[in-house]
Parts: C-alpha cells; sequence; structure tokens
C-alpha cells in the first residue's frame, strides 16, 4: 500500500468515526470536550483491562483446577 491510500483510508476511518458519533454536528470546543471524555474513557476501560483480567483468570484456573482436582506447585 501506498502513503496515499493509506492517508485516505484513515480520514475515510476518521469520518466515519465523526458522522457516527455525531461529531460532525458539535462545535470546536464540543467536539474536543466530547473527544476528551470519549479518550478518558477508554484508557479507564484499557487499564482496567490490564490490571484486572489477569487477577480473574488467575483465581478462575485456581478455582478449576481445584474442582479438577489438579494441584498447582506453584506457589503464590
Amino acid at each position: 500500500m501506498d502513503f496515499r491510500r493509506v492517508k485516505d483510508y484513515f480520514s475515510w476511518l476518521y469520518y466515519q468515526y465523526q458522522i457516527i458519533s455525531c461529531c460532525a454536528v458539535l462545535e470546536p470546543w464540543e467536539r474536543s470536550m466530547f473527544n476528551t471524555i470519549l479518550l478518558t474513557i477508554f484508557a479507564m476501560v484499557v487499564y482496567t483491562a490490564y490490571v484486572f483480567i489477569p487477577i480473574h483468570i488467575r483465581l478462575a484456573w485456581e478455582f478449576f483446577s481445584k474442582m479438577c482436582g489438579y494441584h498447582s506447585t506453584i506457589s503464590n
């Protein structure tokens, strides 16, 4: 892919984002506020998933391994 096609693709994606989220009809200060809030929420979701999903997977593994009778030799 050449640079022009990649640039056009990203501009098309950005246009789709504006249309779907109705950012195209907002004023510039409203658009920046909306994007800031959306980015903050997305960052919090990613951070929470990064921190808590491994803990829940480990706890689920311990729970099901005890149910099945498999005991791990890995110490906590």
